[in-house]
């Protein structure tokens, strides 16, 4: 997976703005695909990612946009969080994190997980609060390494640091995908934070 170029961004940004969605991402994939997640406050159904396709096979075909195939979707149960507006939205929900580069503040790490507490600082200088959380594989180690009890603790009891991070020492985010077994609210649509629905294009 290759990030596009900005201009590329602003232009997808600026089309599906104009239709009425949210864009989530633009992702460069392997034979020549070109994803486009979007999203809205009604969910996004195959109507809608089917309208977009349209739309952009029009506009690509009109700017020479190198691809082979465009696939427009819904932003799937694991949607990255790019934007300030992204972070504020899910605050209280578990997000991946990887960092440009080791961050002190949370012990030399680059890779986090953990649960968005909140959202600080103004314009420029935003900072997330994070309550980190240990994988299965931390909490396991730490665990053997306690010898003073032999009962293995769960992953909270090993890392339920608070760390604050920088919003620009973020390279990547993206929500830890929730699964609910509930039946669906609304047929044949697929609400952006537990699902993929998808429409694709196979010729430029």
């Amino acid at each position: 997976m290759a990030e596009v170029a900005s201009d590329l961004y602003q232009t997808v940004e600026r089309t599906v703005g104009g239709l009425g969605y949210r864009l989530v991402d633009v992702e460069r994939l392997g034979g020549g695909l070109l994803r486009v997640s979007l999203d809205a406050e009604n969910g996004i159904g195959l109507e809608d990612c089917e309208r977009v396709s349209r739309q952009l096979s029009h506009l690509f075909a009109v700017e020479q946009i190198d691809y082979q195939r465009l696939e427009v979707s819904s932003p799937g149960l694991d949607r990255r969080l790019r934007r300030v507006e992204d972070f504020a939205r899910f605050v209280g929900k578990d997000i991946n994190v990887q960092l440009y580069a080791p961050s002190a503040a949370a012990g030399g790490r680059k890779r986090l997980r953990g649960r968005l507490l909140q959202l600080l600082g103004g314009s420029g200088e935003e900072r997330l609060q994070l309550q980190l959380i240990a994988d299965e594989g931390e909490a396991s180690g730490a665990a053997k390494r306690d010898r003073r009890s032999q009962k293995q603790r769960t992953p909270a009891e090993v890392s339920a640091a608070v760390v604050e991070i920088m919003l620009a020492d973020i390279d990547k985010a993206r929500l830890v995908p929730e699964l609910d077994f509930r039946p669906a609210r609304k047929a044949g649509a697929i609400e952006g934070t537990t699902g993929r629905l998808g429409s694709e294009v196979h010729e430029p």
